[in-house]
This record gives structure tokens, C-alpha cells and sequence, in this order.
């Protein structure tokens, strides 16, 4: 009789601990969860998935469509293109030279994906080669390219981005690389004497 008042006894305390232990985690979690849209003590709106993709998105409807260079970077922004890292002022400079090498340059979002603090993008770039700008003669070559933007967000500005584009085929599309001739066959012959 001991043993199944003692044994009752135990069940009912891992119960209550469990019922103590849920409410537990739920508090936390809401206490965890709910400031992630508050704004904080210095005034500052928390980060939101949804405010990040917002901000990114102006990175290409206002910036490099439009011109108009306002987005908010972190002062100690740093940017990753294949091997190399730039500075916030040599990404303006550098889109900035696509806006004059592709004066009716316009970048679309076509796809957004965020979480926590980063923010990935699929987009394409359209314009037409009129102008002079990063190293390219104006060939008046229309071109349309794709590429992925990987942006990590810190305090409402974005603080890192990662970015691979099709260079290559903007390359083509704008006639800048030769085209390699036809291998010789095995005969000697050219590929074009073939029947």
C-alpha cells in the first residue's frame, strides 16, 4: 500500500513537473518571440524577416533602377563578389557605373527569401549598353542578366552581402568575347567542309 501511495505520489510530482516545465518553456518563448517586431529601449524598431526583405528590395527598385543610392548600410559594411571584398563606397561606385554604362538599367526582384537576419534574393537586370561606366565601351547591346544576392542585416541596415551574377553571359550578350573556333577534325578538315 506504501508502494502505490509512494508510487502516486511520484507520478502526480512529474505531472506537476511537467505541466511547471511547459508553462516554463511557453513564457520563455513568448518573452523570446515578442520583441522581435517591439522597439527596443533606444527607440530602434527590432529586426523583422519582413522588414529586411523590405529593405533589401529597395536595393534594387530605388538604387540601381532608379539611382538613387539612399538604403541604409552599416558604417562597417563589407561585400564579397567571388574573391574579392569591397567597401560600402566601392559598391556605390561600382553601381553607380553600371547606372552610366546602362542608363535605362532596371533590376527586378523575382524572388526574396528571409530568415533571422539574412536575406536571400534572385533577380534580373535589364538595360541597354549607351553608355561608358566600369570599364565597358557603349556597344548599344541590349542585355539581360540574373543573379543572387545574399544580404545579412544588423540594426535595420545591411551590414554584409554576398552576390554572384551571370558575368559571363553579360560578357557575351555585349560581344566581348571572342568566339572559339571549331576544333579541326580528326582528318584535317574543317568542321564547316563536313557533309
Amino acid at each position: 500500500m506504501i508502494r502505490n501511495t509512494h508510487f502516486r505520489v511520484s507520478e502526480l510530482t512529474m505531472k506537476t513537473s511537467n505541466i511547471l516545465l511547459s508553462a516554463v518553456t511557453t513564457i520563455v518563448g513568448l518573452i523570446c518571440v515578442v520583441p522581435c517586431g517591439a522597439t527596443g529601449s533606444d527607440g530602434v524598431r527590432a529586426e523583422s524577416p519582413e522588414l529586411n526583405k523590405s529593405i533589401t528590395r529597395r536595393v534594387y527598385e530605388e538604387g540601381l533602377s532608379q539611382g538613387r543610392f539612399e538604403v541604409p548600410y552599416s558604417a562597417d559594411f563589407v561585400g564579397h563578389g567571388g574573391k574579392t571584398t569591397f567597401t560600402h563606397a566601392d559598391g556605390m561606385a561600382e553601381a553607380r557605373g553600371w547606372r552610366e554604362a546602362f542608363p535605362d538599367l532596371k533590376v527586378t526582384v523575382d524572388k526574396q527569401a528571409a530568415e533571422r537576419d539574412l536575406v536571400a534574393v534572385r533577380w534580373t537586370a535589364r538595360g541597354t549598353n549607351t553608355g561608358t561606366g566600369n570599364g565597358i565601351p557603349a556597344t548599344g547591346r541590349a542585355v539581360q542578366i540574373t543573379g543572387t544576392t545574399l544580404f545579412r542585416m544588423a540594426d535595420g541596415r545591411i551590414a554584409e552581402e554576398w552576390t554572384c551574377a551571370d558575368s559571363l553571359g553579360l560578357m557575351k550578350q555585349l560581344g566581348m568575347l571572342a568566339t572559339p573556333a571549331a576544333a579541326p577534325t580528326t582528318d584535317g578538315s574543317s568542321p564547316a567542309d563536313a557533309p
